[in-house]
């Protein structure tokens, strides 16, 4: 395992698997690196695959002060690691937490990133929900302040939309439920508090979304309902966004349904490498319904 050193001091844990093309993997708020073991597994054996553990995740640095967390850091961090690991441009994956940084680090960096997957990204972008996803954030981080990871990790991991994960896969639920047990009470209050409640919605950024030509791929689970509007508003904003949904899955696609997910993720690379990846023109878009007129 490699450490890389971000600009404000914070240590982050990172592993390389395998060679050829980098893939960088950015995990979800309840995972970490390992949450990724089914797609290094897989595509390691023609890439070179990177996994890291964020800031706030050992055994990368848990930094106490709230304010060294935030959705711009988050997108730093991911620079960072590539900067250490000597890697120019990459693919670049990310789920929920960690699509939100892949969508921003190609806003930011578009030049650094060979293809963007945004997978699960969503929670809190609705118009009108943000008030209430801020509030839900500071609540969730005044539960891990005052009761014990196994406590939250048993509540956390039975949301409605990671239901379907515990259905169709008991075991691979618990060791995801387990692994959630593991992670730091302090890191993931301040990740709630400084990443997941300040981040900027998603509809505020359409105008930036609008000029994004780098190869995207919109990656949802059909029962993550809170992720199909958001992903159908950037299917439409990203003019080189295509948009994936997988049925009667939830919102942890990468572990719930990982041979799916690498099958679209792995189709969606080559495509991109091979530089026909499409980007829409203005002339795609009409104001009837048809597209005729007559």
């Amino acid at each position: 395992m490699s450490i890389a050193k971000t600009d404000d001091g914070v240590n982050l844990h990172y592993e390389i698997t395998g060679s050829g093309t980098p893939i960088i993997f950015v995990h979800e708020f309840a995972g970490d690196m390992r949450s990724w073991e089914g797609q290094v597994r897989h595509f390691g054996r023609w890439y070179s695959c990177v996994t890291f553990n964020a800031r706030g995740y050992p055994p990368s640095d848990v930094p106490a002060d709230p304010n060294m967390y935030s959705q711009a850091r988050a997108v730093e961090d991911v620079i960072a690691v590539m900067d250490h690991a000597g890697i120019d441009r990459a693919h670049i994956v990310g789920l929920s937490m960690g699509g939100f940084a892949v969508l921003h680090l190609g806003l930011s960096y578009p030049d650094r990133a060979m293809s963007l997957c945004v997978a699960g990204a969503g929670y809190g972008a609705e118009p009108g929900r943000k008030t209430l996803f801020q509030k839900e954030s500071e609540t969730t981080a005044a539960f891990l302040s005052a009761n014990s990871m196994e406590a939250f990790a048993a509540k956390y991991s039975v949301g409605p939309a990671r239901l379907p994960f515990k259905a169709s896969d008991p075991r691979g639920f618990a060791e995801f439920q387990q692994q959630l047990a593991e992670h730091s009470a302090l890191g993931l209050a301040n990740t709630q508090l400084g990443v997941q409640r300040l981040r900027p919605s998603l509809y505020d950024l359409k105008d930036d979304l609008s000029k994004l030509t780098v190869p995207t791929l919109i990656l949802n689970g059909d029962v993550d309902t809170s992720c199909l509007e958001p992903g159908l508003m950037l299917k439409a904003a990203i003019p080189s966004a295509a948009l994936s949904v997988v049925p009667n899955c939830g919102h942890t696609i990468n572990l719930e349904a990982a041979d799916e997910f690498n099958r679209i993720v792995g189709e969606f690379i080559v495509q991109a490498e091979s530089g026909r990846w499409p980007v829409r023109r203005s002339t795609n878009r009409s104001d009837t319904i048809t597209g005729m007129v007559l």
